[in-house]
Parts: structure tokens; sequence; C-alpha cells
């Protein structure tokens, strides 16, 4: 299973549609990455493609969205979208464990008498410390991210500070015997104290107790704190993809 695989997986849409080679997905607009294109396989005619696609996210009221690895296998489509005027966000690094990962304990943290709480399901706590920082909308989109974050097999942590708040949080998505690191936020108030440095060991040392040998994660480009964190934690980048998006048309006026 490749990594692009492996991402999806860890990520359901709770809608998608198989079309020619690409897969459409859709999740009420919450997150970029359940509401892409994923160009899995070549497609011959883009023009016909991208007319299919465009019709699909219309009828959802959705824009027209493409998660595009960067690469040499990218060049036709990107080409295509180039043509067709759609814009680049949100450049992203694919980075994955080396081997051997650094076991629990091994990185520097200044929380090291923070509790740590590894859950099969979000809690309220969890879940409203990640979308107070990642989050984009009210309780109903966070009812759809919710399906989203339970619709693949994952294990929540969640670490309190001294006075037993929530300070961090993270997920580990298991896919196929790999283990993904996601949805990893901090309180605004609590950065820069290692808490999440300890979620991410205690993620990684539960997924070694389950078995998983191996493992991915996702940080913007732009992000060279959350790198620095990875790579220290023996991460190290494995590609890049970013987004493209349709630029929306404007409707004529009627004068």
């Amino acid at each position: 299973m490749d990594i692009e695989e492996l991402m999806d997986r860890a990520w359901p849409a709770p809608e998608r549609e198989d079309s020619g080679g690409w897969v459409l997905r859709a999740a009420r607009g919450v997150t970029q990455r359940a509401n892409s294109v994923w160009p899995r396989e070549h497609v011959e005619d883009h023009g016909a493609a991208l007319r299919l696609a465009a019709e699909w996210y219309r009828s959802r009221r959705l824009p027209l969205i493409f998660q595009v690895l960067v690469g040499s296998r990218s060049t036709a489509l990107n080409t295509a979208l180039d043509v067709q005027g759609f814009t680049k966000q949100s450049e992203t690094l694919i980075m994955v464990s080396r081997d051997p990962a650094p076991q629990l304990g091994e990185g520097k943290s200044s929380a090291p008498h923070a509790a740590i709480e590894i859950d099969g399901e979000p809690s309220e706590e969890w879940l409203r410390l990640w979308w107070s920082v990642d989050g984009r909308g009210g309780n109903a989109e966070l009812d759809v991210a919710r399906s989203i974050l339970t619709g693949c097999p994952s294990l929540y942590a969640l670490v309190r500070d001294d006075d037993a708040d929530p300070a961090a949080v993270g997920r580990l998505a298991m896919v196929d015997g790999k283990g993904g690191i996601y949805c990893m936020a901090t309180h605004a108030e609590r950065r820069r104290r290692g808490y999440a440095r300890r979620v991410l060991d205690a993620l990684m040392a539960a997924g070694r107790d389950r078995g998983l040998e191996k493992f991915w994660l996702l940080v913007m480009a732009s992000n060279a704190g959350a790198r620095s964190l990875y790579e220290g934690a023996g991460f190290e980048e494995h590609g890049r993809y970013l987004y493209r998006q349709a630029r929306p048309r404007r409707s004529l006026s009627g004068c």
C-alpha cells in the first residue's frame, strides 16, 4: 500500500466516488483533505475528467480542489490545472519515521510530569482542544469532523498541564499495520513546553505496543517549529503535496 492510499484511508471522507481513475471526496466542506480530488491514477482526457469533477462538486456546493503530489508524475495534471487557472495552496510535507525510530523518552521535553491519556475514541475535551486550534466552523462542522476521525481505527492522546487542564492532543490512525500521526494541537497558552513531544512519543509507543513499526505524518511546509519537532523525533521528508483550487467564476452583472 502506497503512502497516498494510507493517507486517504486515515482521513476518510464520508462521501466518495471513483471517477475514471480519480477519487472524488466530499465532507460538507470540512477540511480540504476530505473535500478534494485524489488523482489516484493517470487519466487520458483531463478536460473531460475536469468537467465531470467540477459538476460533481458543484452539485454539492463545494469548490473543485485537487490534492496533488509534487513530482514528475503530476506534470500532465498540473499543466491542465495551470491552463484552467487553478491556484496553489497549503504546501505540505509528508514525513516518515526513520528506521529505527527513536523510542519513548529519547526526545527532549520540558513537561516530564504531564499525565498522558490514551483512548480509542475522541473525548469531548480532546475534540474541543483540537477544534479550537485547527477547526473551521461550529458544532455542525465539528460533528462532520468527528465522523472523519472515527472512520478509521485510531488512538487519541491528551496531555494535561499541572492544573489538570488539557494542554495538547494528537491522533494515531492505524492503517494496514502502519500509523499516521494527525491532529497534533497544543493550547495557545501552553506551547513551547514540550507537551507536543509528549503526545507524539505516547502515540508512537502505543502504536508499537499494537505492532506498528512504521509511522508517517503531514506538516505544513511553512511550519518550521513543527518540522523541527518531527525531525528530532526521527521523521524525515518522504514527499510533498499541495492543494490546487479552481478560481471562483464571477457572475455577470445585470447591467
